[in-house]
């Protein structure tokens, strides 16, 4: 049952890195937000990015924040889910 859990967890992760990876590159193509995979892709990521928006003003027409999130999410996502595993493990599931 842990495993399992896990292994949720780690695809739930996975994919929403995938969706901040894809919502990057799609920056680079301004007519990828006006298609409904980019407005939805839109809707899910952009809240995680407006935290560090916030935090790291765009030099120009240049926004490193979101790739300063998506480093930060790799980062901190491992934390997380070696957490859960090390939780599993302590309750015994």
């Amino acid at each position: 049952m842990g495993s399992i859990i896990l292994q949720i967890g780690q695809y739930i992760y996975d994919i929403y890195y995938w969706l901040m990876l894809i919502s990057i590159l799609g920056s680079w193509f301004p007519q990828f937000y006006a298609t409904k995979v980019g407005i939805w892709i839109s809707k899910l990521v952009d809240p995680y990015f407006a935290i560090f928006r916030r935090l790291i003003p765009p030099l120009g027409v240049i926004d490193f924040s979101p790739i300063i999130a998506l480093i930060a999410y790799r980062y901190l996502g491992g934390f997380a889910l070696e957490g859960l595993r090390q939780l599993m493990n302590l309750m015994g599931v």
